[in-house]
């Protein structure tokens, strides 16, 4: 979104500049004034693509937020007014966007709003579940309990992530390396070996397959990389439509191996974040309202709409999810139980340790063997090519034996 500059008086009278991002100038105008100010000017800033991209804004990570979390917490707990700490975060925060958010929300909280409605004009950086626990902590007076909450469960969402990551990283620069040798063999190594085949003398299939492809990458190299360029942007634009995200989020879970893995960190983020939600004082709807989004998965996003429905009607929370046949069972026992006799938000807890546990030996079962497969993989293509070049000496070598 665009970035804009603002003046404005707030209800003291004194002049304030900031900076806000908006769709567009009405937009920052309107929520100065819910923020009890009066706006002198707003202006956007024009800000090059270099200097975008090496801000990355609107990016800011989860291990940031956590810790952004922390230090709050600690502040509030220290006896330091909730303005100040914000104000002291804005001047320390590493991230540029972080640090104007804080900066945004001290000056709105000054002017009398809620915290809660403050970080709700930044959500691009703070999730509903984020909000929605602040809110829990405003109205029980357990702000610093709230954060400390919030801080914990964005760790574990982290190791989550470095786990999926720990798990592809590995095959992914395997596979880098070795298209990198791939090419460089087809633009300098292969007519090498093109030039000791003597005219008039044909080789073997392989071979003249090899030679092929060496001929069309070197003659339409220009045509091949705008061809990746329209791929990528054309499956890019694909994957953030609405059929893109449900067909991939459909097919993520049917890949083999990787498939249940990625269930796991679904039902783990799902449990965990409606543990969080209702052991903070936050309503079941509510909870289940954040949590669905949080999974990160459309699926349970529909799953959690028919469970709302179905709650409404006065069924148990166990039965919609039981008859979804997505979530395993232990989930659905486990709620049941806990809906029984009290204990939901531990028993929430228990199978989101347990699945993030499961996930952690997963990926590192992953890795090992994935290691060696990739390994044989990308060996076996390079032996291949090496082969096919040499066969063509290997007949001269035959037939000149057997003369």
């Amino acid at each position: 979104m665009p970035l804009y500059a603002y003046q404005a008086l707030d209800k003291t009278g004194s002049e304030l500049t900031g900076k806000m991002e908006g769709e567009h100038d009405f937009a920052v105008v309107s929520r100065l004034k819910k923020m009890g100010y009066v706006v002198l000017e707003v202006k956007e800033i024009k800000e090059s693509f270099l200097r975008n991209a090496l801000q990355k804004r609107g990016k800011v990570k989860i291990g940031q937020l956590s810790f952004f979390s922390r230090q709050l917490s600690a502040m509030l707990t220290a006896g330091i007014p909730l303005t100040r700490g914000l104000y002291t975060l804005s001047e320390q925060s590493e991230n540029p966007v972080l640090a104007r958010a804080a900066g945004e929300m001290a000056h709105a909280v000054e002017g009398g709003m809620s915290f809660s409605a403050a970080m709700s004009a930044h959500q691009d950086i703070f999730s509903k579940m984020y909000v929605d626990m602040i809110k829990a902590g405003e109205v029980g007076g357990m702000m610093e309990e709230m954060l400390n909450r919030l801080s914990m469960q964005l760790e574990r969402e982290k190791i989550l992530r470095d786990n999926i990551k720990s798990a592809t990283f590995y095959p992914i620069i395997i596979i880098m390396f070795a298209g990198l040798v791939i090419l460089c063999m087809m633009f300098f190594i292969v007519p090498i070996f093109e030039g000791f085949i003597p005219q008039g003398v044909a080789p073997p299939l392989p071979t003249r397959i090899i030679f092929g492809f060496s001929h069309s990458l070197r003659s339409y190299s220009l045509l091949y990389m705008l061809g990746i360029i329209v791929l990528f942007i054309g499956i890019r634009a694909y994957v953030r439509s609405e059929a893109g995200k449900d067909f991939f989020d459909r097919f993520k879970y049917r890949l083999p191996v990787f498939g249940d893995l990625f269930k796991k960190v679904t039902v783990a983020r799902f449990s965990r974040t409606l543990s969080t939600l209702m052991s903070g004082g936050v309503s079941v709807m509510q909870a289940l309202e954040a949590a669905g989004p949080a999974s990160g998965s459309k699926r349970v996003v529909e799953i959690v709409k028919e469970v709302e429905e179905g709650i409404q009607q006065g069924q148990s929370m166990a039965i919609p999810i039981g008859k979804s046949g997505f979530f395993p069972p232990m989930l659905t026992n486990m709620i049941a139980v806990g809906e029984e006799t009290g204990e939901l938000t531990n028993l929430l807890t228990r199978v989101a340790d347990f699945y993030e546990e499961e996930v952690s030996t997963i990926t590192k079962g992953l890795t090992s063997m994935l290691e060696p497969v990739v390994l044989i993989v990308v060996g076996g293509i390079i032996g291949a090519i090496v082969i096919a070049l040499y066969l063509p000496i290997f007949s001269a070598v035959s037939s000149s034996i057997g003369r």
